[in-house]
């Protein structure tokens, strides 16, 4: 299973300070995303995810000097979310240094040839970022359509070409929907983003089957610690049979 820390970044700089030695009043605060990025990958992650918070807002990659920077001090693969919801922003991620994308769902729900764009891009590298709350579907304003399942959303967009999704608002107490636990019928990756608060947490998604974590405001709160959760995704994808699967990343 991947284990992914996640940066948010706004105005070119870290939401949140990483200072791994704060409660000791040791080491050197900073915000920078490159520095904090170096230093997650010195500890052993092998890939990185950003939040272009401005990104979203304003539906275009902004940042973009920031993830560059990332990009240039870690070299590993880089999952860029936020403000990707066409073609144009799809480029303007990879030339910034993005090995992978997240889109949202609602830029492409009723767009097919907006889709069909992206993926000739990106292929097997764009993902969709999934809110997996009923109500999320069931509320949204569909246009040409009733509000489909998660079942068959999740169908139509593979069998567009969509081979990975991000799926957030998850928790381990409620369970992953049988659609993309470990026995779904389809082959795509399946990465959780948020909701993980704790190792034993993180454990329980390896064995729900999922592909891959993404951790953030855990990392830097020092809630959960990067060396343990790396292991513990280690002995998960070993015991679940996903090694081959979630290296996909790791070796773009």
């Amino acid at each position: 299973m991947q284990l992914i820390p996640s940066l948010d970044i706004r105005a070119g700089r870290s939401r949140l300070v990483w200072w791994p030695g704060a409660s000791t009043g040791t080491g050197t605060p900073t915000d920078r995303p490159a520095a904090i990025a170096e230093t997650l990958v010195a500890q052993g992650a092998s890939a990185i995810h950003i939040v272009d918070l401005d990104g979203a807002q304003q539906g275009r990659p902004v940042n973009v000097e920031a993830i560059a920077a990332v990009a240039r001090a870690v070299a590993r693969p880089l999952q860029v979310a936020g403000g990707v919801d066409g073609p144009e922003q799809v480029e303007m991620a990879f030339a910034a240094g993005a090995t992978r994308v997240v889109m949202p769902l609602w830029a492409v729900a009723e767009d097919h040839a907006r889709l069909t764009a992206c993926l000739r891009i990106a292929g097997d590298w764009l993902a969709v970022g999934v809110d997996a709350r009923p109500e999320s579907l069931r509320d949204y304003p569909w246009q040409h359509r009733g509000p489909p399942s998660l079942d068959d959303l999740l169908a139509e967009l593979h069998a567009s070409g969509v081979r990975r999704f991000v799926f957030s608002h998850l928790s381990v107490a409620a369970g992953l929907p049988a659609s993309i636990g470990a026995d779904r019928g389809f082959d795509a990756e399946v990465l959780v983003a948020g909701g993980t608060r704790s190792i034993d947490e993180l454990r329980s998604w390896g064995e729900a089957g999922v592909d891959g974590v993404l951790l953030g405001e855990v990392l830097f709160s020092g809630a959960i610690d990067l060396g343990e959760a790396l292991r513990v995704a280690a002995r998960a994808g070993s015991a679940t049979g996903n090694v081959t699967k979630s290296s996909a990343m790791h070796d773009a």
